[in-house]
């Protein structure tokens, strides 16, 4: 039974007996406004390649090489320096030599230097190339009258050989396609003719493939 004269009960009585004693205010200077310095983000930036330093048409002598960076400065030395004619006889378009931002630059400056300048590529298996990507089949697509992929005839007696034509006078040339070695030459007219004749017979019997011709479409 509650009695109504009792004295009124504070709710809070008891609590702040136990409250702590309040605390001493404290005080606080700030050092100022500062601005944080982040270091800019990493941007991976492709390699470049360096063309190897000889000049088409003037050395003679046989530039051997053993390393893919070495061949890759001659297929780029070659590719930079041609003036009418390339021509690339390969077995899968091989993409640790052509497939590369500065070959692409080398043959779309080629290509576009003159309204003659003609690139044709013979290779024996498209399937890589077309089913991984690879630049020279963009550029290909950009400029197909001047840029022109055939598949080796099967039927064909073809070389079991890899190599790069330009002009009348440079070549590198892989004799075994299971080895990266292989040569370059800067001015051998006699050897890159009959190269050259080789090429042409083998590009009169190629054949249009149906992956490429689907892709370049």
């Amino acid at each position: 039974m509650i009695d109504k004269d009792a004295p009124p009960t504070d709710a809070t009585d008891g609590v702040a007996d136990a409250l702590p004693e309040e605390l001493p205010a404290i005080e606080f200077v700030s050092p100022g406004s500062f601005t944080v310095h982040n270091p800019p983000p990493v941007q991976a930036q492709p390699e470049r390649r360096e063309p190897a330093p000889f000049k088409l048409g003037g050395q003679r002598e046989l530039q051997h090489f053993t390393t893919p960076e070495h061949a890759q400065a001659h297929a780029l030395a070659l590719l930079q320096q041609a003036q009418r004619s390339l021509c690339i006889y390969t077995p899968d378009l091989e993409r640790w030599l052509y497939h590369h931002s500065s070959v692409q630059e080398a043959c779309t400056q080629f290509l576009l230097a003159n309204p003659k300048n003609r690139l044709r590529i013979l290779l024996n298996d498209p399937s890589s190339a077309v089913k991984e990507g690879h630049r020279l089949l963009q550029l290909s697509r950009r400029l197909p009258s001047n840029l022109q992929i055939r598949k080796l005839n099967p039927s064909y007696s073809n070389d079991e050989v890899a190599y790069l034509l330009a002009d009348t006078g440079g070549l590198l040339m892989r004799p075994k396609l299971e080895q990266i070695a292989g040569y370059a030459l800067y001015n051998d007219p006699g050897q890159v003719r009959v190269l050259q004749n080789k090429f042409d017979q083998a590009w009169d019997v190629s054949v249009s493939d149906l992956d490429l011709r689907s892709l370049l479409v």
